[in-house]
């Protein structure tokens, strides 16, 4: 019988000739993303609210590799000219990453109903407009991969410690969008997944700021620390490329072990 597997199929990870975009480009998670996909071979659009941050890193990846494009990711025409821009520069558009987001809240007898809006908005809402705007150019061409950025938040509360009901929510709807998304466009060519990342440095996580919270952290870690940027890059590239070209649906936590707890 002949292998079913080969290094062509389980290998291809590279990302050369491929198109992505990367929301929430201008730092953190959102710019090791980028980093990350052009150092694998693919053209990126760096999409976010600050033009600046976008312009410096769109400059450092190579005006033939990346462009910046300043743009509100809750805002559905502005979306829909991003993948337009993307599709015009590059033509064509592989990969989705919906990277970005925000943190807030407090404890949810004392979290005003604007707030929660927010939150639900920028991290679940946007992540909704993202995925249909570039399905509306992936479906066509009958292929595409889109990786949403979720977090472990998704599975369950942080701990009394960290109490965020708008955070939590909108991270739960982000992996279940996810599993309705995929299952909704997989027979299309379309594979939508998440990863939810743990604990890891970034100008979200102002708690790794604090050794006393980092030490909780780690203690409650399974591995005994928090992650590196770096440790995210195999499960972006994997879910992005032809590597996981029968992965459906799913979340990977890169956590460390903390949803084991």
């Amino acid at each position: 019988m002949a292998a079913i597997f080969t290094e062509s199929t389980y290998l291809q990870s590279d990302l050369n000739g491929r198109v992505a975009i990367v929301t929430g480009a201008s730092s953190g998670l959102g710019a090791n993303f980028a980093r990350v996909l052009a150092k694998s071979g693919a053209k990126v659009v760096l999409a976010g609210r600050r033009a600046e941050r976008l312009r410096a890193l769109a400059d450092e990846l190579g005006a033939d590799q990346a462009e910046a494009v300043p743009t509100d990711v809750a805002d559905e025409a502005a979306v829909g000219l991003l993948v337009d821009r993307a599709v015009d520069r590059f033509g064509r558009l592989d990969v989705m990453v919906n990277n970005a987001g925000v943190i807030d809240g407090g404890p949810a007898e004392m979290e005003s109903l604007a707030d929660f809006e927010r939150v639900i908005r920028v991290n679940l809402t946007a992540v909704f407009i993202g995925c249909r705007e570039a399905a509306r150019v992936m479906l066509p061409a009958g292929r595409g991969s889109i990786v949403n950025i979720a977090s472990v938040a998704g599975f369950g509360s942080l701990s009394e410690r960290y109490p965020l009901a708008g955070y939590v929510a909108s991270k739960s709807g982000v992996v279940g969008l996810t599993r309705e998304l995929g299952a909704q466009w997989a027979a299309r060519g379309v594979r939508v997944n998440a990863i939810a990342p743990g604990w890891f440095p970034s100008e979200m996580t102002g708690q790794l700021q604090d050794p006393r919270q980092v030490n909780w952290i780690e203690r409650r870690t399974p591995m005994g620390r928090v992650g590196r940027l770096e440790e995210l890059n195999g499960a972006l590239v994997f879910l992005a490329s032809d590597a996981s070209s029968f992965v459906v649906g799913q979340t990977v936590a890169v956590d460390g072990g903390w949803t084991l707890r």
